[in-house]
This record gives structure tokens, sequence and C-alpha cells, in this order.
């Protein structure tokens, strides 16, 4: 990505003044069998796509990235942007954004849980994945399944 060198001449107490929101990026994998893998997280109830919080200065898709590799043990190839979606204040004190990206993996590498984080992994189906996720991960999800098709007819990568 490139980066304008040119400093903006904006103040920096008018930028510190700015609100601020979090982010979080996971990446769908998707098997043979139109099948979404979900993790289940140690520390919050229900599943979701792989995947996590964004860094200071890191990219939603670099997070995305990262986090499958710390959680599963695997390199993935991040793809095109599937879903955004806006998580309101409730189950955190702010408001936040979950992008959830396209991803490719190589089916024969093991999953190595990061034990820590993760209690179990399973391919799902869509009705697997509805009955499994929280309200707001079935909100994402439900987007997910009827994009099942689409991921399976065309490779996950092209970023058309």
């Amino acid at each position: 990505m490139a980066v304008d060198p040119t400093p903006n001449e904006v103040d920096p107490a008018v930028w510190a003044a700015l609100p601020r929101k979090r982010v979080g990026a996971g990446v769908v994998l998707v098997d043979d069998a139109d099948r979404v893998l979900l993790v289940e997280p140690t520390y919050k109830p229900g599943w979701e796509v792989p995947g996590g919080m964004v860094e200071a200065g890191e990219s939603p898709r670099a997070a995305a990235r990262r986090e499958v590799r710390e959680e599963l043990g695997l390199d993935v190839v991040v793809g095109r942007l599937l879903v955004v979606d806006w998580v309101p204040l409730g189950r955190r004190p702010d408001d936040g954004l979950m992008l959830l990206y396209a991803g490719e993996v190589d089916r024969a590498l093991p999953i190595v849980l990061q034990e820590d984080e993760l209690r179990s992994w399973r391919w799902c189906d869509a009705s697997g994945v509805e009955e499994r996720t929280t309200p707001f991960m079935a909100r994402c999800s439900s987007r997910l399944t009827t994009l099942l098709p689409t991921l399976a007819s065309t490779s996950s990568l092209d970023p058309r």
C-alpha cells in the first residue's frame, strides 16, 4: 500500500479530538462442501469465523491473516472483502466495525488451536452457522450464507 509522505497540516489537537472506532477482521474459509470454518472462543459465548482485533497501524487484511495464523496455525491467502458490518454498543462500551474477507488455505495442513483462546473448531453448513453463532455474528453469517454459492463457483481471491 502506498503511503502519502506529505504531512497533513491539520493541528494535532484536532486529530486527537476525533472519534475512533474499534475494528475487527476475520477470514471466511469455505471447504469443498460449501461449509464455513467456525471457531469456538474460550473467552466469550458463541462461535465465529477466525479473526480478531486490528492493532494500531495494522491494515484489516493483515490483521485477518495474522489472527488466523495465531489462532489456527494456518497461513491463509486473504482475498476479497465480503462483509462490512457495524457493531453497535451493547456487548462492548463502544461501537466498531467488523470486516470479513474471503480466504484460501491448503486444507491438507493441520489446524493447531491456540488453546488459551479457542476451545474448538468445526466446518459448518448454513444451518450450523446459524445455530452456533451469536446474534451479531449471525447477522454477518446470514450475509455469508447467501454468498456461499458465489464463493463456491468463483475464486474467492478475485478482487472484483
